[in-house]
């Protein structure tokens, strides 16, 4: 199987609310962006001018006021706000009203995202397993007529999804680390993780992991999308290329600066301390069309096949434009995509 080269558009949750997040996602189609993800955050990063539209709606909205571009999550938690059996006829739906257009991204979640409602939040293995267990409930959901579970975490007791499509829903896996990825080799329909981070961590664990989740169970190298979430600033100069980062702050955190914390106003007062350079160095940041396409191309060049751009800035239309005009067509035309 021949995974294609595509070109998504990261609609950016925490930044805007879903009316005009769903306008700049649109047009994202119409300027030639393949994909449109969108995470899913009960709270944004920041507390003051955050948001955090809820993904599933918003997703339905996007669906029918668009035609061609696949449409998904990156990533959504279906293991403490939500049901994995909720999730699953969610995206039953989203899958029947879409068909082909629709991918499920899933991941172990994040405090701020899920703490707050009185949920203990667990350490990384106990996320890890729930995550595994709530996956094989919702293939199974979409796969069986009558569904009796009774797992570690979840259950399920004479559950039928009704309204199914007729192929099921891709399940993506986010990870950051090399046993979800190794997971995801072994389970998931597509790979899903983050650039700006040490080389090392691509080459030497992440894409190993993946290979050799993928060897265990028997697939082939080319048999699941690899995703990666790029993060773009692409401005008149470099300054204001670099000062766009400042509102995704938060970012650049360690996992060890944010583990735990579960309020936006403790998470942007810790992104406030960090410097511009620490921010900025999460992204390509550049005024060179030339060089987004070479600093581009290195993920590329390391086998990832689904490029999903997200741009720190406000003006979300002229970013889409631009990159729609001068960035798509150059990777299309030196890629083959």
């Amino acid at each position: 199987m021949t995974i294609p080269l595509r070109f998504g558009y990261k609609a950016s949750a925490e930044q805007f609310g879903p009316t005009e997040l769903l306008d700049y996602a649109i047009l994202a189609e119409e300027v030639g962006f393949d994909s449109v993800f969108i995470s899913d955050h009960l709270q944004p990063w920041l507390h003051e001018g955050g948001h955090a539209p809820a993904s599933v709606p918003w997703l339905g909205a996007l669906g029918a006021r668009t035609s061609k571009v696949l449409i998904g999550t990156s990533v959504l938690t279906p293991t403490f706000r939500y049901n994995p059996t909720v999730v699953a006829q969610d995206f039953a739906t989203l899958g029947v009203l879409n068909p082909g257009r629709v991918i499920l991204g899933v991941g172990t979640g994040e405090a701020l995202n899920e703490a707050n409602l009185g949920l203990a939040w667990p350490d990384p293995p106990e996320r890890f397993q729930r995550l595994k267990e709530a996956i094989g409930l919702i293939k199974r959901l979409w796969s069986e007529d009558r569904v009796n579970f009774e797992g570690t975490y979840y259950t399920a007791r004479n559950t039928t999804i009704y309204d199914r499509p007729e192929q099921p829903v891709p399940i993506y896996i986010g990870a950051a680390g090399p046993a979800a990825t190794r997971l995801a080799g072994r389970i998931a329909d597509g790979f899903i993780t983050t650039s700006g981070k040490k080389q090392e961590l691509y080459t030497e664990t992440l894409l190993p992991a993946l290979r050799e989740g993928l060897e265990k169970a028997d697939r082939a190298p080319d048999a699941i999308d690899t995703l990666i979430e790029v993060k773009v600033s692409l401005d008149r100069t470099v300054d204001a290329a670099r000062e766009k980062t400042r509102f995704w702050a938060p970012l650049a955190l360690t996992p060890e600066e944010k583990m735990g914390v579960d309020d936006p106003i403790e998470m942007q007062r810790l992104g406030e301390q960090l410097p511009i350079e620490r921010t900025a160095s999460r992204f390509i940041v550049s005024d060179d069309p030339d060089e987004h396409v070479e600093k581009i191309g290195w993920y590329i060049d390391l086998g990832f096949r689904h490029l999903v751009f997200h741009d720190p800035g406000h003006d979300q239309a002229a970013f889409l434009r631009r990159y729609g005009e001068e960035i798509l067509p150059r990777l299309r035309a030196k890629y083959g995509a």
